[in-house]
């Protein structure tokens, strides 16, 4: 280090193109209102930021999650990991029928168990066919 560097005691380096001006903004209720739900929409992190964005007409995103869609597809994927659970306990259920009750017992589960898969499948047609209903009415874009 040369003997310039070193006379530098400490404290905040300087910056390279520091602010040199602020300015004032004072909303009523009805614009603080319009202006906050813009930030929002905008997803940035600070106001400042947007501000200067929007006064030098600079482009940003517009992110919009709708919360409704989010939480049907939410559940819908932990219904469908629980079919999954359900498809893959089938055979090992089957398997135990056969191996640990007689074949007259093991016959009359599985007859059982079939209707029951029976039900399920016409459940999960109705789910889907629902499924079909909400794109085509709420998520055309």
């Amino acid at each position: 280090m040369s003997k310039a560097e070193r006379k530098y005691k400490g404290g905040r380096k300087p910056k390279a193109n520091p602010i040199v001006a602020n300015y004032t903004v004072r909303f009523n209720a009805v614009d603080n209102a319009r202006f906050l739900a813009l930030f929002e929409k905008s997803g940035m992190k600070t106001k400042a930021h947007f501000i200067a964005a929007r006064v030098f007409d600079e482009t940003f995103k517009v992110i919009q999650i709708n919360k409704v869609e989010h939480d049907y597809y939410s559940k819908l994927s932990t219904f469908y990991s629980q079919f999954r659970a359900v498809g893959v306990n089938y055979n090992q259920v089957v398997k135990a029928l056969n191996t640990h009750f007689t074949e007259k017992k093991a016959l009359a589960a599985l007859y059982k168990l079939e209707k029951l898969t029976i039900e399920f499948i016409r459940l999960n047609g109705q789910i889907i066919e629902l499924t079909r209903k909400y794109e085509q009415q709420w998520l055309q874009k």
